[in-house]
């Protein structure tokens, strides 16, 4: 099979599809690998590094989509590259699609396959694509957090820890998953006062077990809510429900019971955000102001650190390639009804019922796609 990369096009977009390695593992599997020129470079990967994989450098994008059977990249394709899918083609990535009903629509039209790295899930009932961007954006959410908090960015001017004599910050995480958990233990970590907030006893049982007193748990309710961000200097929103938009747990009219200067981080964003004033942002304008509350709502926060977040999800991502590259992606799919939750759009079709449900969209059974 030809896999193509092309480079991500998204602004501030560091991260790259394939790394040097995972390349290497294709190629030494007898499939032909192109990489867009300096597609690896915000990731610290050089085109010598690819060439050394056995993966061919190609010069523009076009050229990769034209070229490939498929296509792995990091976030979803742009309009402009939508335009160059092509009927029967495969495309590995995230997409969130629920919030997104353009792409989608694009999706749909190209007669393109689309398995989204965010639905694939595993036999524990997690998401094993989605983790390690996850756990960068739940580490990455108190960092930033406690930047906008800074007065010089529009923030109250409270120092996550405090001093001696001075209390320190108080968070408030809604969602204790993977981005919940890691946001939380860092922002512990920080000296910060943390509230995690969920709606799963066993989840909440689990946080005090492992975590014991770093940070304070308490069941999620909307009354709860609304009561916590009224003392919060910061509420990071770390809420998912796999492949549909996202809830929002915090209204515009709450806004003003918080305090002036407060922070929201929304790590939801992808799927639409949980803040009702949330609205997507770049790391060039990452912030801005809604009735005196700062919102950080960047929608690519690994791409921040790249490298990191390159090698994780590469290290997740390669098994699932390397099975769509070796088979196909029908018999791969059949093979493993984990990577079957992934696919989204398949030949004119939407496949997954959550976005369907959240556009307003037919959708046709992966399993009946599956078996056509």
């Amino acid at each position: 099979m030809k896999i193509g990369c092309p480079k991500e096009i998204k602004p501030q977009e560091f991260r790259v599809g394939m790394t040097p390695n995972a390349a290497q593992e294709a190629t030494a599997r007898g499939h032909e690998v192109l990489i867009e020129t300096g597609a690896g470079i915000g990731a610290g990967f050089e085109n010598e590094a690819y060439v050394s994989a056995g993966a061919r450098i190609v010069d523009t994008a076009e050229e990769v989509f034209a070229t490939a059977d498929m296509i792995v990249k990091v976030k979803e394709p742009q309009a402009v590259e939508r335009k160059m899918l092509w009927e029967g083609q495969l495309l590995f990535t995230y997409l969130h699609l629920a919030p997104d009903p353009d792409q989608t629509h694009d999706l749909i039209e190209s007669g393109c396959t689309a398995i989204a790295y965010e639905t694939v899930t595993d036999a524990s009932g997690g998401l094993p694509l989605l983790a390690p961007m996850s756990e960068v954006a739940g580490r990455l959410a108190p960092q930033v957090g406690s930047w906008t908090l800074q007065k010089a960015n529009g923030g109250r001017g409270v120092l996550m820890g405090g001093v001696p004599g001075v209390g320190p910050a108080n968070v408030v995480v809604i969602g204790g998953g993977v981005v919940g958990t890691h946001a939380a233990k860092i922002a512990a970590g920080m000296g910060a006062d943390v509230t995690v907030l969920d709606r799963s006893l066993p989840r909440l049982r689990y946080l005090d077990d492992v975590f014991g007193g770093l940070f304070k748990n308490q069941y999620s309710t909307a009354g709860a809510t609304a009561e916590l961000i009224q003392t919060a200097d910061m509420v990071i929103g770390a809420v998912l429900i796999p492949g549909a938009a996202a809830p929002k747990l915090v209204t515009r009219q709450q806004l003003s019971t918080m305090k002036p200067g407060a922070v929201l981080v929304d790590v939801a964003i992808d799927q639409g955000g949980c803040f009702e004033t949330s609205r997507a942002t770049t790391h060039a304008d990452p912030i801005y102001e809604v009735d005196g509350v700062m919102h950080y709502c960047v929608a690519n926060m690994p791409g921040a650190v790249a490298r990191t977040s390159t090698i994780a999800l590469g290290n997740a991502t390669m098994p699932f390639m390397l099975s769509l590259a070796d088979k196909g992606w029908k018999q791969a799919c059949q093979d493993d009804p984990h990577l079957l939750a992934g696919l989204n759009v398949h030949a004119g079709q939407l496949t997954y019922y959550a976005v369907g449900k959240a556009l307003g969209i037919d959708v046709v059974s992966p399993s009946v796609v599956i078996k056509a």
